[in-house]
């Protein structure tokens, strides 16, 4: 698929998955549990609760790929938001998961 045939304007295509995830902030060390449904190197979309708060950068701990991914917020919709990847880091030592 070329960058003009991207669906909605995006340059890669995203590969849908279902992963559990977990959005982790720095506020108290917060937890909020959302569902990876699509993805590619550079970002995913994800769904969470409707009523979340979700700050505009925070880490997306992938338990199954045993990565935390530094993101920034790109769109949100209703139930749904997109995410950017920045980088990546190791699991946060206060997590548990």
């Amino acid at each position: 698929m070329t960058e003009s045939e991207a669906p909605e304007g995006r340059r890669l295509h995203r590969q849908r998955v279902f992963k559990g995830a977990s959005i982790l902030t720095g506020v108290n060390n917060s937890e909020i549990k959302c569902i990876i449904r699509n993805m590619h190197k550079d970002g995913a979309e994800l769904k969470v609760s409707i009523d979340s708060r979700i700050p505009p950068e925070f880490l997306l701990y992938v338990p199954v790929d045993g990565i935390a991914y530094e993101s920034v917020v790109r769109w949100r919709k209703e139930d749904r938001i997109g995410v950017q990847f920045t980088g990546t880091k190791p699991k946060p030592s206060w997590h548990y998961g």
